[in-house]
């Protein structure tokens, strides 16, 4: 990255992407073995649960489905039932094992990845095996940040909730304002997801590259998105449109089989682990490359000794980099 602080301002939506594209492209072997290690079990983890949760759930239908045909009191509604009680105690412990391990492998690789190009920005030398030794120290913070975006998150929904209810209580039976009004929320909920989750993405770069954790990154992060949130959601809704693309033709292809054989299948299923696993891979380089736009933007200059001297903290006993390192102050536009 030749890229001088200044002109990661200039970068429009068509520029971040270019960016993202050159780094991966320049550095390609070690954003390769990233990819091998980390990123693609994580795409073979996210794409499987969806095909073993479609089995589990389709063995819970046919037994419901059995037992509302079964006369109560029998013998064989008691043992339906008891078979019944089982598979959803083994689909929720699935999901929970899913989440857990989704979960811990995300943020291992997020941190990866930030480190990594953070380490290209400052010409430190970086290799899998320096990457595998810091990112489960990196990871500490990100989950205390991931949990108070959790904690947000589930905030925002019983909000949404609440009001969603008392809409349905004052406005649903009004033929014409009823509708209107409702479009409205739907629009204003969207738009409230899509400005919480660039913050939460932007947050967990500040979590690698900053002191901050938890809500002082939610709350840096916010500082740092103003002025380009634009760009930033409409780099988040194009990822996530490609990513939800690639999860339909999963489920289509795949999961329901409308894709042929079993041989055909399982060329599609590689196919879509290869293209999710080049999506998240893609998806990480270009919000951290919005962090380094948004801090050109609002001109914080990072000072590139200090922060190698933070990323090598990392190899030895972590000393935070102080916001005054990473803000030296202004520089002219």
């Amino acid at each position: 990255m030749d890229r001088e602080d200044e002109e990661f301002q200039f970068l429009g939506f068509f520029g971040i992407f270019k960016e993202s594209f050159t780094i991966i492209s320049s550095w390609i072997k070690i954003f390769s073995e990233i990819t091998i290690a980390m990123i693609l079990p994580l795409s073979l983890i996210y794409l499987g649960h969806i095909q073993i949760s479609q089995i589990l759930f389709s063995h819970i239908m046919f037994n419901e489905y059995i037992l509302d045909r079964v006369p109560k009191g029998t013998h064989s509604y008691d043992k339906i039932s008891d078979v019944l009680s089982s598979e959803w105690t083994a689909f929720l412990l699935f999901k929970i094992g899913y989440f857990i391990f989704f979960l811990i492998l995300a943020l291992l690789t997020t941190s990866a990845v930030v480190y990594t190009i953070a380490s290209i920005y400052t010409a430190n030398e970086i290799n899998l095996k320096k990457v595998i030794k810091v990112v489960p120290k990196v990871w500490k913070r990100l989950m205390v940040t991931f949990i108070w975006n959790s904690l947000i998150v589930f905030a925002y929904n019983i909000i949404s909730i609440l009001i969603f209810i008392l809409w349905a209580v004052l406005f649903e039976s009004i033929q014409f304002l009823g509708p209107i009004f409702l479009v409205s929320l739907v629009v204003i909920y969207l738009s409230g997801f899509v400005y919480i989750s660039i913050i939460w993405h932007l947050a967990s770069v500040v979590s690698v590259l900053e002191e901050f954790q938890g809500l002082n990154a939610m709350a840096k992060s916010k500082g740092l998105i103003r002025g380009n949130t634009g760009v930033s959601a409409a780099a988040f809704l194009v990822l996530s449109l490609i990513f939800f693309g690639i999860q339909l033709g999963f489920e289509y292809y795949v999961v329901l089989g409308f894709g042929g054989g079993i041989t055909y299948r399982i060329v599609y299923g590689i196919l879509f682990v290869f293209l999710i696993s080049v999506l998240i891979l893609f998806g990480l380089v270009i919000q951290t490359i919005i962090y380094f736009v948004c801090k050109s933007y609002h001109h914080e200059r990072i000072d590139k000794p200090s922060l190698a001297d933070h990323l090598g903290g990392y190899l030895g006993d972590y000393v935070p980099l102080k916001a005054k390192d990473v803000q030296l102050g202004e520089f002219e536009a």
